[in-house]
């Protein structure tokens, strides 16, 4: 995941007494904050459609339309492990020590709301037997 691609001149920003940025109203910053929350709950419907879509077309129909407005699919396949990011749904064992540790497979498709992990991916981890 990359950095928040937070402005330079962030910092630079006034903030009034009710804790708006610039020239924003309250009204405006209800309205900013009921944007956001109904962002969310569209997001999560199209995860939970997602997870129970039948049709391969859908699923990827679904990732593209979700990718447009910043959230993307996580599959850290051949990635290290990292249980802060990822979830383990199994082992497989393996003779190669150079594998140990690795992501084998995504079980369950992770996603990750431009630098906000929404869902863990649930991953099978290779192992040394």
């Amino acid at each position: 995941m990359r950095g928040t691609g937070a402005s330079p001149d962030a910092s630079k920003t006034d903030v009034n007494a009710g804790g708006l940025v610039g020239g924003e109203t309250a009204h405006q910053g209800s309205e900013l904050e009921r944007a956001l929350a109904d962002r969310h709950a569209l997001i999560q419907l199209c995860l939970y459609a997602l997870d129970r879509a039948r049709s391969g077309g859908v699923v990827e129909r679904i990732e593209q339309g979700l990718a447009g407005v910043g959230v993307v699919a996580v599959r850290p396949d051949g990635e290290r492990f990292d249980p802060s990011l990822h979830e383990a749904g199994g082992a497989v064992e393996t003779d190669n020590p150079t594998l140990d540790g690795l992501v084998a497979e995504t079980e369950v498709v992770g996603f990750a709301d431009h630098d906000r992990l929404l869902r863990a991916p649930v991953v099978m981890v290779y192992k040394k037997r």
